[in-house]
């Protein structure tokens, strides 16, 4: 694959001859449309710098819920109650002043009195209307806050845990637990809980003036309504909470199966394996599909069950007010008013019904969110661990045993040693164990037993943060964000000048690369670096390691996926990179061991071997045999190239 201008390291077409060859600019923004752009961005306001912290240590444990969520922003709940109270109270004077003008103004003839009403009336309104507005504005500021404070939260925890954690957990359901299940928790702070007490406060100022104009009539509408809304709601408040759970679990499957086969689109197309692919999340959406309609089929008997409800109730009082009407006991302005205040009565039930269906939907999404903000990181760091001062690169791996999983140990009682500016290369066969004790020297995961010391420090007592700063780790697949090449190599040091970042460039061999781009260190990069070949990939990689100037580096078979030409030069960068540093490398062929100090074979969990290169070859043990059986198999695949004078 090519990298950005010319022709990449390896050959093959750059990213740019393919947008120039498909009309595209350097994968920039056609030139009509820049000066559009730069008017958009001469009116976007000025952003504040976020506020917020982020600890390894210290954050808050307590079992998320609305209640622990809504609380530090009280004074702002009660102001909303408040308008509220006035909103609805506002909004609900019709009926009353309905009944006056039928009363005093219509039967007596009182043509003021029913003036003063319709003003009144119009007076009301506005007031209602005004009230609503400041609401709805101060709610809706407030929601989007929440949901604000509610996202950082979970990214946050996100980045606090350890490996093992997006080891065990698929990215999709991750992705739902960010997206899907805060929209859900949107929708509830956003508009269900004000709605909620917007209508709560209506059914309770009707439920008032019901009794102010007639307690029996009253006594009659509640008791034909309350008792067996109560007992729907109950029924569907258990229903529905384990449909919308299953619901959410079904969504994060979509999620997960969509993740997962946009990542692996090259090896399904290459196997010609997309009908199948298709066929597979089908079976996932269907599982989606029947969660969803678990849930409508509860919520089209409870809606229109409570809507029954209301209609018979108003035909009773109908019927038991129009004889009282005629017997006198009520007037005709009362039985009106009383009737204006029962439908509005029932239009708040209907919408709580629908408000808690939306309720269930959050308090679903509440209880995921909770399962991930209880999860504490399996590498933590103490409260009062210390900050890690600048070291020398002692390292001591002191009996050291780990397992990913209780019963299968994969190190055991492990003891090894650098000294400041040492390289030690750890070889070995497929899953003896080598790449766990690079995680463990950069405290991606603890050992159970036994200890691993910078310096002297145990890794467990020190801050994450002063531990990291101080590593530089290049993984066997190097990972590059989308952005520019500047942005990938200032990864670690974002406040790095263009020179600072040149001379990365250069020191692990991309000088090449910037002089046939035309941007520069500002040359675009695609999601996962896939405009750059593998080789310029671990370059990028290596330069954003030495610009972060780490005293230990830990790379993990960085050049075991390359081709024999990329590795050396890559290895060439790794000489330079290497230099004054103490190193661990994660070594998969000895043309890289032998660049080591030492070497430590391990298998089995356990190091057999260790020395130098010279040493280990003579002992003709595990290294002799890996030593030739690597020299047999490149003399076969490349008779010409003279590996074994490299290795010998």
């Amino acid at each position: 694959m090519g990298g950005f201008g010319g022709h990449g390291f390896f050959g093959g077409p750059s990213s740019v001859q393919a947008n120039a060859q498909a009309g595209l600019p350097f994968a920039e923004v056609p030139e009509e449309l820049q000066d559009r752009i730069k008017t958009v961005l001469d009116r976007e306001p000025e952003h504040p710098a976020p506020d917020f912290g982020f600890s390894h240590a210290d954050w808050d444990r307590r079992p998320f819920g609305l209640r622990t969520f809504l609380a530090p922003h009280a004074s702002h709940l009660v102001v909303a109650f408040l308008l509220v109270v006035a909103e609805t109270s506002l909004m609900h004077l019709g009926p009353l002043l309905t009944q006056v003008g039928i009363d005093h103004g219509i039967v007596s003839g009182r043509l003021g009195v029913l003036a003063g009403v319709a003003l009144a009336y119009v007076i009301s309104v506005i007031m209602a209307t005004a009230a609503s507005m400041l609401r709805t504005s101060f709610t809706g500021r407030l929601g989007e806050r929440l949901v604000y404070y509610l996202r950082v939260r979970v990214f946050s925890h996100f980045q606090r845990q350890s490996l093992d954690f997006f080891t065990a957990e698929k990215s999709g359901v991750l992705m739902t637990r960010m997206t899907s299940d805060i929209e859900a928790l949107t929708t509830l702070l956003q508009e269900g809980l004000v709605n909620f007490v917007v209508q709560g406060m209506t059914l309770a100022v009707i439920t008032a003036y019901l009794v102010i104009l007639d307690p029996e009539l009253a006594l009659v509408s509640l008791l034909a309504v309350v008792p067996i809304n109560l007992v729907l709601t109950l029924w569907f408040r258990r229903v529905s909470l384990a449909g919308y759970l299953r619901v959410r679990d079904r969504i994060a499957d979509v999620l997960a199966n969509l993740s997962e086969s946009l990542s692996g689109i090259r090896v399904i197309t290459a196997f010609h394996r997309r009908d199948y692919d298709v066929v597979r999340h089908q079976r996932v959406i269907n599982a989606h599909l029947n969660a969803n309609l678990y849930t409508g089929r509860a919520q089209a008997l409870f809606g229109p069950g409570t809507e029954a409800i209301g209609i018979v109730a108003q035909a009773v009082v109908l019927l038991i007010g129009g004889r009282m009407a005629l017997r006198g006991d009520v007037s005709i302005g009362e039985l009106t008013a009383f009737l204006l205040f029962l439908t509005s009565f029932f239009a708040p039930i209907q919408t709580l019904v629908q408000l808690y269906n939306q309720y269930q939907q959050g308090s679903a999404a509440v209880l995921k969110l909770r399962e991930v903000l209880a999860t504490e990181p399996t590498v933590g760091e103490r409260p009062d661990a210390v900050e890690l001062p600048p070291i020398d690169g002692w390292i001591r791996l002191e009996g050291v045993t780990f397992s990913y999983e209780p019963d299968r140990q994969v190190l055991h009682d492990v003891h090894l040693s650098l000294e400041p500016g040492e390289v030690l290369a750890v070889v070995g066969p497929t899953g003896a164990g080598k790449s766990t004790i690079a995680k463990l020297i950069t405290r991606f995961h603890d050992p159970d037993d036994g200890r691993v010391t910078v310096d002297g420090y145990d890794l467990r007592e020190v801050g994450i943060a002063s531990l990291r700063r101080q590593l530089g780790v290049v993984p066997q697949e190097p990972f590059l964000f989308n952005g520019t090449l500047r942005d990938n190599v200032a990864f670690a040091r974002p406040n790095a000048s263009d020179d600072e970042v040149r001379e990365a460039c250069e020191a692990v061999g991309l000088d090449g690369l910037l002089e046939r781009t035309p941007e520069g260190i500002d040359a675009p990069i695609h999601e996962r670096g896939s405009s750059l070949s593998a080789g310029e990939r671990q370059l990028v990689a290596l330069a954003r390691t030495f610009l972060a100037r780490p005293r230990v580096l830990v790379l993990d078979e960085a050049t075991s996926n390359l081709d024999l030409q990329s590795e050396a030069i890559v290895e060439e960068a790794l000489d330079r990179l290497l230099e004054g540093r103490t190193a661990i490398l994660v070594a998969h062929r000895p043309a890289t061991a032998m660049r080591a100090d030492r070497i430590a074979v391990v298998d089995g969990g356990q190091i057999v071997e260790h020395g130098d290169h010279e040493t280990l070859v003579a002992l003709g043990g595990h290294y002799a045999a890996m030593v030739e059986a690597w020299q047999r198999n490149a003399e076969t695949r490349y008779p010409d190239t003279g590996i074994r004078a490299r290795t010998d």
